[in-house]
């Protein structure tokens, strides 16, 4: 089979699948193999061939073969026929929901789409980015975007570095938990210097938001405190205080952006991984105190042996994991469960290289965890509530696929309890909190177990089934006002102004908007904070500002 490109000759693409054709694998198995392999590099690629080959008739070819590596959400039944994929992490409890077929595209749409990548992969290097890296870029942002939205993508991952991984995770060890060690740039830290001593926040930089690494803040409720000499504007300092949250690894400019209307405001980077036994890298921007910080206790076991004591006797010598990735809305599917265990089952003890590769790279794509002899299996809700720092049942009474969604778009509370421990003090008689993008509740979550009293919360969510599991728990711990608002962009001037006159005023404003145009797993709509839901950040500004303007004036 060959495919013309736009210049009618033939692409390398199917000139690349002739190649191991003719070196003795059938043209199903390299297509399906090229597939799965993504951009990987040509030793992946002949490494997984290898491994299809050895593996046999135990991961045979087929429509469902290839769904094994889909995304999929945790439906309550195996067999249905759809797959339900929601871009990952929206705080704000949306989802743009699209619909796929479990069986893939023909083989030909497919050599048709690879050598559309190859004419963009072209014109990248052209412009003098290694061709791997816009390899990747293309993957990570899908075949139709623009030249120019790669090229952010290239600037993005070339700052976050070996942190960056795109496609649906986001860790920073590599296959076999060393560090990455491919071509990166020396990343600048933040944290140590004084506000005015970085670059301008104009948007005139022409580098990204340098991130740290490792990504651990101003400090950690382990180490000893030092001293962060951050001076904040004046019209940012509280009360009211506030708080906004998003994803650390976004397109170039968006947190240059962010901060810019934040007051100019330094970003706080954190990987919740130093909190609790699973990666969450985060941007926080805030005007919270930096000193007397102190965790919440019990501190939260930070392996998963530590945390899942069951799987030790199960876990074997050859998965060196030992702290899950960043948890997503959606879980592997059975089938390749089975398609793990049987291949595993068939093999020596241990399994072959190639073999320990293709299960260690499913393990740690969808945060597998290690339940029997061969038996691996997706984390379950109540799990993802105990990593997340939520107590026992918090989500239950919804779907699976619910739980999954909410769990995965909502705050690690450790992290954010950590943050805001300097509040206890601060109010002894209760807040008074707007909640912005609410979620299911993960900052008064953490209000709560740090033992603050929220006399007044106005909770702005758009989901539905959020906005059930925030009153739920709300109702069985709280003796303070929940006011519920559905939709953040009617929350007017005028409104707010009169909440504070009802209220007397806003001790803090909380919230982490959309990040669905932000996250590297969505690959068709990364389009920054102009993308439909990831501008809603703009609101949370707007409301700010609000807040602070009527409070000064009343």
């Amino acid at each position: 089979m060959v495919v013309a490109n736009g210049n009618g000759k033939a692409g390398r693409s199917a000139s690349l699948v002739q190649k191991y054709v003719d070196m003795g694998f059938s043209e199903e198995i390299v297509l399906k193999a090229m597939k799965d392999n993504g951009d990987n590099g040509a030793d992946s690629l002949v490494e997984l061939l290898l491994t299809y080959q050895e593996l046999g008739n135990d991961l045979k070819v087929d429509n469902d073969f290839a769904s094994s590596c889909a995304p999929k959400t945790a439906d309550d039944s195996d067999d249905d026929d759809t797959l339900e994929i929601w871009d990952d992490e929206d705080a704000g409890g949306r989802s743009t929901r699209v619909a796929n077929s479990v069986d893939d595209s023909d083989d030909e749409d497919f050599l048709h789409e690879m050598s559309r990548k190859d004419e963009k992969v072209d014109s990248l290097v052209k412009m003098g980015f290694p061709e791997d890296e816009a390899a990747l870029a293309i993957t990570r942002c899908g075949p139709d975007a623009s030249i120019s939205v790669l090229v952010d993508s290239i600037y993005a991952s070339q700052t976050a570095g070996d942190g960056y991984c795109g496609n649906l995770s986001d860790y920073e060890d590599n296959s076999y938990g060393g560090r990455s060690t491919g071509n990166k740039k020396k990343r600048k830290r933040y944290g140590g210097q004084a506000q005015g001593s970085r670059g301008p926040l104009d948007g005139s930089c022409d580098e990204p938001m340098p991130l740290p690494h490792p990504m651990v803040g101003f400090n950690l409720p382990d180490q000893w405190s030092r001293r962060v000499d951050r001076s904040l504007p004046a019209q940012a300092i509280g009360p009211p205080y506030f708080y906004y949250e998003n994803v650390a690894l976004a397109p170039k400019g968006v947190w240059t952006t962010i901060s810019r209307f934040l007051y100019d405001i330094q970003p706080e980077f954190v990987d919740s991984k130093y909190f609790c036994a699973a990666a969450r890298k985060r941007g926080y921007i805030h005007n919270l105190p930096l000193e007397n910080r102190s965790p919440l206790l019990p501190i939260p076991p930070k392996t998963i042996s530590e945390a899942f004591p069951r799987t030790k006797r199960w876990w074997p010598s050859w998965d060196p994991r030992r702290q899950f990735n960043c948890l997503q809305t959606c879980v592997s599917s059975a089938k390749l469960l089975e398609r793990i265990r049987v291949a595993l089952t068939n093999s020596s003890d241990p399994p072959p290289p190639r073999v320990q590769k293709y299960v260690l790279e499913e393990c740690r794509k969808w945060n597998l965890a290690w339940v029997g002899l061969n038996k691996v299996a997706p984390l379950e809700p109540d799990e993802m509530e105990f990593l997340l720092g939520f107590p026992k049942d918090h989500t239950r009474g919804i779907s699976r696929t619910e739980r999954y969604r909410s769990l995965g778009n909502s705050f690690q509370v450790d992290t954010v309890a950590y943050h805001l421990s300097v509040l206890k003090d601060l109010f002894p008689q209760g807040m008074n909190v707007l909640s912005l993008f609410s979620g299911i509740g993960g900052a008064e979550v953490a209000l709560h177990r740090l033992g603050i009293q929220m006399n007044t919360v106005i909770s702005v969510e758009k989901s539905e089934v959020n906005r059930t599991i925030l009153k739920s728990w709300w109702d069985q711990t709280q003796t303070g006002t929940l006011i519920e608002i559905t939709d953040v962009q009617t929350l007017s001037s005028e409104r707010i102004e009169a909440y504070i006159r009802r209220i007397g005023g806003f001790d803090l404003v909380i919230g982490g908007s959309p990040c669905n145009n932000l996250t590297g797993s969505n690959r068709h709509h990364r389009d920054g904070l102009e993308g439909e839901h990831s501008a809603l950040f703009h609101h949370y500004f707007r409301i700010l500002h609000a807040v602070k303007s009527i409070m000064e004036r009343l």
